[in-house]
């Protein structure tokens, strides 16, 4: 078995989940005592959500970058990034260590492609994710899809949402309505399914909230992290 690189704490509560879903996977494939080899380098939110709010991405980066080639010294054998956000600096990190980096948005498109033949999706993150096109770009050039995103106004609820409640781990019901009735739009121009492009959304969201598929991104970026494992 490999062992994994999590790089995790952005935000803890989805990081937790990574962890679960990711010793869940393994035991049920190999059955019995078994539980995944990894290594957790966990950092303080707090500093680089500031980072991230003043647009300083070179020094997000450096952070990360620094992080991950702590992860690679103490034995990872690939690196899993346990956000979607920060994969905006992946370039960073990925010059920063000589182990593979497996990229969310890659492990997501792999899921969507095998579903779905000419895929338009609707993508919720933060605004970042949803605004800037290290993501969306990235699933359109390499991957062919097509990637429809809410309105500006609808864009700064779905951020919001993330950031004073999901990342808290608090969870709403009028907040899950609200997401509800932004996907549904996605689906009425023409979306065959709904990308959860922060990894807190599936906290907020569930299958039966929608008619079409939900990718939801933490789940799916743990599976191909497990694959990897025991490939």
């Amino acid at each position: 078995m490999k062992t994994i690189g999590l790089l995790g704490g952005m935000s803890w509560e989805s990081t937790a989940q990574y962890y679960s879903y990711i010793n869940t996977m393994v035991k049920e494939r190999l059955g019995g005592l078994h539980s995944a080899e990894m290594v957790l380098v966990s950092i303080d939110f707090a500093p680089l959500e500031t980072m991230q709010a003043a647009g300083d991405w070179d020094s997000a980066g450096r952070l990360l970058a620094g992080k991950a080639a702590q992860a690679q010294a103490a034995g990872a054998d690939f690196l899993v990034l346990a956000t979607n956000t920060m994969h905006k600096v992946a370039p960073a990190i990925e010059a920063a260590i000589t182990i593979p980096l497996l990229h969310i948005a890659d492990a997501t498109a792999v899921k969507i492609r095998s579903e779905q033949d000419s895929p338009c999706v609707g993508l919720l993150g933060t605004r970042f994710t949803m605004e800037q096109e290290f993501y969306a770009g990235r699933l359109h050039a390499m991957h062919g899809i097509e990637v429809l995103t809410p309105p500006a106004e609808d864009r700064e609820i779905v951020h919001r949402i993330i950031y004073e409640e999901l990342i808290l781990g608090s969870v709403k019901e009028d907040s899950r309505a609200e997401y509800v009735r932004i996907t549904q739009d996605f689906a009425e121009r023409g979306a065959v399914g709904v990308i959860l492009g922060c990894t807190e959304i599936g906290m907020l969201l569930r299958p039966g909230d929608l008619a079409v598929p939900l990718y939801d991104t933490t789940r799916i970026h743990a599976k191909a992290a497990v694959d990897e494992a025991l490939s």
